[in-house]
């Protein structure tokens, strides 16, 4: 019998949006992008942790989503200006806020990936959740 240790890269589970402990089941139900918005499911399906660790728990992701969006707020506002020259402030508005409101699923997603997989105290990954339940 080998001993050999299952390890997930976190990468990849982030970039998917996997559970932080498993790094297996899904964080969301549906896509990023699409009619019926995002909804999370309530627990891991691989490991059974549940994601609102308690109520209100993502109400952190707002400062996560705002300082995301300041970001790329800021990269987006010397892009146009690198690119463009413009001094019209009508033209960096419109883009901006235009590109804001593509971008706000992104977001909202990412801002719970964060919290999740970095921001929070004692959730930590377990290879040993990894393995397939057989």
């Amino acid at each position: 019998m080998e001993n050999k240790e299952y390890k997930l890269a976190a990468w990849p589970a982030i970039v998917h949006a996997k559970c932080p402990r498993c790094r297996r089941g899904d964080l969301f139900i549906n896509g990023m992008y699409g009619f019926k918005g995002q909804e999370m499911h309530k627990t891991c399906s691989h490991c059974g942790l549940t994601y609102e660790r308690e109520p209100g728990y993502f109400y952190v992701a707002m400062f996560v989503s705002y300082a995301l969006n300041v970001a790329e707020m800021v990269t987006l506002a010397v892009a146009i200006h690198v690119l463009t020259g413009s001094n019209n402030p009508w033209v960096y508005c419109g883009i901006i806020l235009a590109v804001a409101v593509v971008l706000s699923p992104f977001n909202f997603r990412y801002s719970r990936v964060v919290l999740l997989h970095w921001l929070t105290p004692g959730l930590h990954y377990h290879p040993e959740m990894s393995k397939d339940n057989l």
